[in-house]
């Protein structure tokens, strides 16, 4: 479960925690400050929850307005739209519209590994460079591999898993 804290931008009113967008509506209706104003904006905090989830929070820019429609992704996506996602935007800095934009349209390599010179371990593997002779493979220099697939490639940890990806 995914907890929230709606923080008032008016300093004499009081926050509260929300796990979900009706508890959030039911809290910010009896929301009032010292002197008796209705509380109408509030900085919406990550505060409990997948870290995967955290860090999908912070790639959204999770405010007043996107926090119910993140509250449904959480639990629409799976953790692999949700690293798609992440990377996209949070990464990449792609525009993606949670309500209407789908994101398995979202053209992304992705490898789940800790470097790109393992990326360039695994393309010489399956030979993306051609088929190379057993003994000549000792001889492969993975380190040029790799700074060379870093002008397309980025490698990146997101809840605790490394990947390295290639933005479409």
């Amino acid at each position: 479960m995914t907890t929230l804290y709606a923080q008032p931008y008016n300093i004499e009113a009081q926050g509260f925690y929300f796990d979900n967008a009706e508890e959030y509506n039911a809290k910010a209706k009896s929301n009032f400050d010292r002197f008796g104003q209705f509380v109408e904006e509030y900085e919406i905090q990550f505060i409990d929850g997948e870290r995967i989830d955290c860090e999908m929070a912070r790639a959204l820019g999770l405010n007043q307005s996107n926090f119910a429609r993140f509250f449904d992704l959480t639990e629409e996506w799976d953790e692999g739209q949700k690293v798609r996602f992440i990377i996209a935007v949070g990464e990449g800095g792609y525009s993606f519209d949670v309500e209407s934009d789908d994101i398995d349209a979202l053209e992304i390599d992705l490898y789940e590994m800790n470097s790109l010179r393992e990326l360039a371990q695994e393309f010489v593997d399956e030979g993306i460079f051609g088929d190379i002779p057993e003994r000549l493979q000792f001889y492969i220099d993975f380190d040029a591999i790799a700074r060379d697939l870093a002008v397309e490639y980025a490698a990146t940890e997101i809840a605790g898993t490394s990947y390295v990806y290639r933005l479409g």
